[in-house]
């Protein structure tokens, strides 16, 4: 199983929410390319990125951070976060970003999703937001109708490679990754499942990576020092 350790961008910084809510927001960095840095140094070859201000305006906001970050970090870069056009995509792309997740746009745009799909196939991934079994958008602010298992069945049949899936519930909670339905995920559908959200010790990674999951987002639980990521990094392999 891969580990990504996550950087989540807010005004050029490194910052976490709680439970998805922008009110209840720390700042863990001001130097976010040294964070992909210390990354790096401890062994970590993939990073999962955000832009928290393009969740919410649907447009990028941290691109000259994305950029610096992906020339300093080396290794596989992922990033999500407002993007909703091919002229986004196209550009996160050219900056050298190995694949660009979409979120919003996968649930309310499908003929982009496909459009993506089409010019770019693996390049392109898309993360999906439980809340109670349901998908939430923008930036988790909002609950659909669309159940979990509809999304994840209409994913496979457009032929989605990879989703990042975040139980809203567990995220930045420290309580623990939400096993179960990623066990059910696992077992259901044949697309690389990146768990995120709630990820809060060695023994979520361990269970995570015995049931055969692509990928496992570590966030808050690095940032608090709950989780070395050496060590995390050992037991995922």
């Amino acid at each position: 199983m891969n580990i990504f350790p996550a950087i989540d961008l807010y005004g050029g910084k490194a910052v976490r929410l709680y439970k998805g809510d922008y009110s209840q927001m720390t700042v863990y960095s001001n130097d976010p390319v040294q964070v992909a840095l210390d990354f790096r140094a401890a062994g970590a070859a993939f990073l999962h990125l955000v832009d928290l201000e393009g969740a919410k305006s649907g447009k990028p906001e941290n691109g000259e951070t994305v950029s610096r970050i992906v020339a300093a970090f080396g290794g596989f870069v992922e990033v999500g976060g407002g993007i909703r056009s091919m002229e986004t995509v196209d550009a996160y792309l050219a900056l050298g970003v190995d694949r660009v997740i979409l979120g919003t746009a996968a649930v309310k745009d499908p003929e982009f999703l496909r459009q993506a799909l089409a010019k770019y196939g693996e390049k392109i991934a898309v993360g999906v937001d439980l809340k109670d079994g349901f998908v939430a958008i923008h930036g988790w602010t909002e609950k659909t109708e669309l159940s979990a298992e509809a999304f994840f069945q209409n994913m496979e049949r457009l032929g989605v490679k990879t989703v990042i899936c975040t139980d809203i519930s567990r995220d930045g909670a420290m309580q623990g990754t939400n096993r179960a339905l990623y066990r059910d995920l696992a077992q259901r559908y044949g697309i690389d499942i990146i768990a995120s959200g709630g990820v809060s010790s060695l023994e979520d990674v361990a269970a995570l990576a015995a049931m055969g999951l692509y990928g496992a987002i570590i966030g808050k639980a690095y940032y608090v020092g709950a989780i070395d990521l050496k060590k995390a990094l050992e037991v995922a392999k």
